[in-house]
């Protein structure tokens, strides 16, 4: 049987969702089968109109550590602002101050049975560990998983496990699509490490590609450029990564529809997210990253904090 929460191992999963009737019961299974259990998981259902509530509410009877808050239904989903509406639903609902970690996860997923034992160690082994996740897969058909490319520069966006006093740091999300970037760049700026990591028991099954929105995959990836846009990304980093995504699945639409999104976005005046100090530390990332990679880039920032913060406190283990 899996332990209860440990001491300081205490970690909340917000799931905001709306209708995932067809992925919903997969996930719960994933976080029933947990080596460590969450202290609570709270499922947000946004008005869900298929049989999601019946799922949750099958699982809150079932499992002590379960939750659902129902939500009325506000119409179609909206991605972005919508779901980060419904996670500080339930985030508001509680106090913070009984958990040590909180993630937001999506209902679409399926973890490995010591997924968060293992994040947990992670996020111990050093503390300017602010968020943290594995890697994301995608199911073929045939069984074979290939990996989602994401960056090593921040949890990624459908599992962000965050430490508390991090989280809280950073201002949270921001209420607007970009949100699952822009955490980690405020994570950098505010001196707290942000990384996604390769690991053979990290592997996160993401059972509907990512990006790929309710209406299509062409239209989410246009929400992807407009998010890029929103936080601030420079056009020469975007020509790189138009170039990069036309190259991975889906081939060439993906790009595309990421390069037509911040187009759009640019001539429309869409608005961009914060200050011109986060702005700045956005652009010299990015200008690390197309000169190193953004790999070695987020391995270089990542040190940079270490650094910093064992210097100031030499008596800390991690400092040893």
């Amino acid at each position: 049987m899996p332990e209860s929460p440990k001491p300081g191992r205490r970690y909340v999963l917000i799931c905001p969702c709306k209708d995932e009737a067809e992925h919903a019961q997969a996930t719960i299974d994933s976080l029933a089968a947990q080596s460590e259990l969450p202290a609570l998981c709270l499922f947000v259902d946004d008005g869900s109109t298929d049989e999601t509530p019946e799922i949750l509410d099958r699982a809150a009877e079932k499992y002590p550590w379960f939750r659902v808050l129902h939500r009325k239904n506000t119409g179609a989903r909206r991605v972005g602002p919508g779901v980060i509406e419904a996670f500080y639903e339930g985030y508001n609902s509680l106090d913070m101050a009984e958990f040590d970690y909180v993630c937001k996860i999506d209902a679409d997923l399926e973890f490995p049975p010591r997924y968060f034992e293992l994040v947990m160690d992670k996020m111990e082994s050093h503390p300017r560990f602010g968020n943290y996740s594995g890697k994301l897969y995608l199911r073929l058909d045939d069984g074979r998983l290939v990996p989602e490319p994401t960056g090593d520069e921040n949890a990624v966006g459908n599992a962000k496990f965050f430490r508390v006093e991090c989280f809280e740091d950073i201002g949270g999300f921001a209420k607007e699509v970009g949100w699952d970037g822009i955490d980690g760049h405020m994570c950098r700026l505010k001196n707290w490490i942000a990384q996604s990591e390769e690991h053979p028991d990290l592997h996160i099954i993401h059972r509907r590609m990512m990006g790929s929105s309710f209406k299509g995959i062409f239209h989410g990836r246009q929400r992807w450029g407009r998010a890029k846009w929103y936080m601030g990304t420079g056009p020469v980093y975007m020509l790189v990564v138009t170039a990069y995504r036309m190259a991975q699945r889906p081939f060439i639409i993906g790009g595309l529809g990421i390069m037509v999104g911040y187009i759009k976005s640019w001539l429309t005046g869409y608005p961009r997210h914060g200050t011109p100090e986060f702005r700045r530390a956005l652009r010299r990332f990015e200008h690390r990253s197309l000169i190193k990679g953004k790999a070695a880039a987020a391995r270089e920032a990542n040190e940079k904090i270490k650094e910093s913060w064992d210097r100031h406190h030499p008596s800390h283990p991690s400092a040893a």
